[in-house]
């Protein structure tokens, strides 16, 4: 009688300290992931800065020269493409979905570099406090935006690497947690930009 008590108080023992390990193990991939989803609304507010910056800085262009209409048109066309996308926490959850952002996200970056390429052929229009103030702002959000991705894939690989791992694999696989996707570089950027003077 003795050792089966002692086998049943060891086995309620076990699952006791299995179950604690579960309820940890679910509780930290729940942080991990809300962690990542923190990173995300970062990046959505850069990009937001970004999104609202561009008319004024289109405007202020505009209002210096009347000149290379096709960069303007752009630049414009790119922000409602960015624009018109409904983002949200869900689009971590779409790999398809995130693509499309990212994608999106980089026609308004090169067409905001063509602008600026453009404004150096116009030393008048860097000489107008507006647009070195809107250029500084810009430049700012761009860096921002930087940071921003990195700390999403930083939250993201270590999510990522959480639901991986042994034996919290299984937890995420009962708890339902997916792998999140990670920005990655354009492919125009793995090409040096070319310089003409």
């Amino acid at each position: 009688m003795k050792i089966i008590a002692g086998v049943l108080g060891g086995a309620a023992l076990l699952v006791l300290v299995v179950g604690l390990w579960a309820v940890g193990a679910y509780n930290g991939l729940v942080g991990r992931n809300e962690n990542v989803g923190k990173a995300w609304a970062q990046v959505e507010s850069q990009y937001q800065r970004r999104f609202d910056l561009i008319p004024n800085l289109v405007e202020t262009v505009k209002g210096s020269a009347k000149f290379e209409k096709e960069t303007l048109t752009a630049v414009v066309d790119a922000r409602s493409r960015v624009g018109s996308m409904t983002v949200d926490k869900g689009v971590l959850n779409d790999p398809a979905a995130f693509k499309k952002f990212e994608e999106a996200q980089a026609g308004l970056s090169s067409a905001l570099s063509r602008l600026m390429v453009v404004v150096e052929k116009y030393p008048d229009i860097k000489s107008t406090q507006g647009y070195r103030d809107l250029q500084v702002q810009l430049e700012g959000t761009e860096n921002r935006i930087a940071v921003a991705r990195k700390d999403f894939n930083e939250a993201a690989q270590d999510y990522n690497t959480a639901i991986k791992v042994f034996p919290a694999s299984m937890v995420a696989g009962f708890g339902g947690f997916k792998e999140r996707p990670y920005f990655q570089a354009a492919a125009a950027a793995a090409a040096a930009p070319a310089v003409k003077f």
